[in-house]
């Protein structure tokens, strides 16, 4: 996807989701429920205002950020080389966030359903392409599994990647599994994410080890 035409993807959907805000205003609570716990009870409430506002804000900074972030990144040559699945990463990113600001709008407009089923489906496809992004990134400073290692070493980076890619598509089928079964859910949906991010940053401390291992030993067979 271009950067073009994913600045106007994003740019439809902040303000449509924003009209849907307004014309929801004058139904809406003066305090309008923002966050559910794992048994998607609501805990925690915002103002009106920004209930409605807090997303189409939250998402312009964020689309100026990361279309500041190819720019200045010192490895920039090597975002070009993936910045179509980059840009619809983006896209999806957005896309997802104003998802869930419409079901919280439906939600306190009185509209009852279960919270985290609906969100799952979405939260899934959105981590399976995280996933896509992974297998395609090159080394950079702000896009990826960012470790000392993975940053060290282009082999330590695509290693990691390579199998955060599996990971993470993996994490994502089980988040959509989760929408299915909604005693496991959470653990569907979040024991898996987290998991594959721990184990990848200690995977790609294990991999430099290793190429740092291999490396001296060549080092040492050129010097006999």
């Amino acid at each position: 996807m271009s950067t073009r035409t994913t600045i106007l993807i994003i740019a439809i959907l902040t303000i449509l989701a924003t009209l849907a805000g307004l014309a929801a205003w004058p139904r809406l609570p003066e305090r309008v429920a923002s966050h559910w716990n794992s048994q998607d009870q609501v805990d925690g409430y915002t103002s009106r205002f920004w209930g409605v506002f807090l997303l189409p804000l939250i998402t312009i900074a964020m689309t100026t950020l990361f279309l500041v972030i190819p720019r200045i990144d010192p490895l920039k040559e090597n975002i070009a080389a993936f910045r179509g699945t980059f840009n619809t990463f983006i896209a999806l990113l957005v896309g997802f966030l104003v998802y869930l600001y419409l079901l919280t709008l439906a939600y306190n407009l009185g509209y009852a359903f279960n919270m985290s089923m609906a969100m799952l489906p979405a939260l899934g496809v959105f981590i399976y392409y995280t996933g896509v992004l992974m297998g395609r990134a090159q080394r950079n400073w702000f896009i990826g599994i960012r470790t000392p290692w993975t940053l060290s070493n282009d082999k330590v980076w695509e290693g990691t990647h390579r199998l955060g890619a599996i990971l993470f598509k993996v994490s994502g089928v089980l988040a959509i599994l989760g929408a299915l079964f909604r005693d496991y859910a959470l653990w569907l949906a979040l024991i898996p994410l987290l998991g594959s991010a721990l184990f990848l940053i200690i995977y790609s401390y294990l991999l430099y080890r290793r190429e740092a291992r291999l490396a001296q030993g060549a080092a040492s067979r050129e010097d006999v």
